[in-house]
């Protein structure tokens, strides 16, 4: 039988490329965004499998309630969740930071999982089978300066889904987060407030992972046998890694 897979935040960057290579493997698809004209052009690039497009900000709990109980009879069955919504805004260090970015943030990466995240899992349960896949950051583990609220929120994400294998032992369902490093899609240029220049400079001189690279990860861990689960992936490019400790020495 074939599959479906429920992707949030799929019109760019992870979540599109998601939805292409769950599509290339043939599972049907349900694509959850905000900008309409972009799931258009996405159904209409897909057409090798059954898409269905809902307009949705995951940060309003009541379109997401109205979302799943609206689903159509041929997408009502729910394989594999991908929780990628989410967003950094901002730099600055905390003391300047601006308060509506991390209202932001909180509102999309952890109530907007949170919605989403209940409104299906009931449904996986009965069923006795169902995959969620969260992709949460290296900011969760790994702190730097004007990371503050992201790293949280992403600190938020891996306990969750940690939190989630807990609850649901014994049920079938399967929980993985994905936690992805120095990536280029729109992150930078979101995260900038669309000032491109800022962004590009973020990845000059590097080989950043891409987009595909995160979906092709995301499919191997749906793709497992059903008795394997993948708690946490970490993943970076190899121009990435660790730095030493800060030290502030006095004058």
């Amino acid at each position: 039988m074939t599959k479906t897979a429920f992707i949030t935040g799929a019109t760019s960057g992870f979540g599109r490329a998601c939805a292409e290579i769950f599509a290339e493997k043939g599972w049907d698809l349900v694509l959850c965004g905000r900008r309409e004209e972009r799931l258009q052009e996405l159904q209409n690039q897909l057409t090798e499998v059954a898409v269905h497009t809902v307009v949705c900000d995951v940060r309003k709990r009541e379109q997401v309630e109205n979302m799943v109980k609206t689903l159509p009879e041929s997408h009502s069955n729910i394989d594999l969740l991908v929780n990628n919504a989410g967003l950094a805004l901002g730099m600055k260090p905390a003391q300047d930071a601006d308060l509506d970015d991390w209202e932001n943030m909180v509102d999309t990466n952890i109530k907007g999982l949170l919605y989403v995240t209940r409104a299906l899992l009931p449904a996986m349960v009965s069923r006795g089978k169902g995959d969620i896949i969260n992709i949460g950051s290296i900011a969760g583990s790994w702190p730097y300066p004007g990371g503050n609220a992201y790293g949280a929120t992403k600190a938020f994400v891996k306990q969750f889904s940690n939190n989630l294998r807990a609850d649901l032992h014994g049920t079938g369902i399967r929980v993985s987060n994905v936690e992805p490093g120095l990536a280029e899609s729109e992150f930078s240029v979101v995260r900038f407030h669309g000032d491109k220049e800022k962004a590009d400079a973020v990845y000059e001189g590097t080989e950043p992972l891409t987009p595909v690279d995160i979906a092709e990860i995301v499919y191997w861990l749906a793709d497992r046998p059903s008795h394997v689960n993948v708690n946490r992936l970490e993943v970076m490019p190899v121009c990435q890694s660790w730095s030493p400790f800060a030290i502030h020495r006095k004058q």
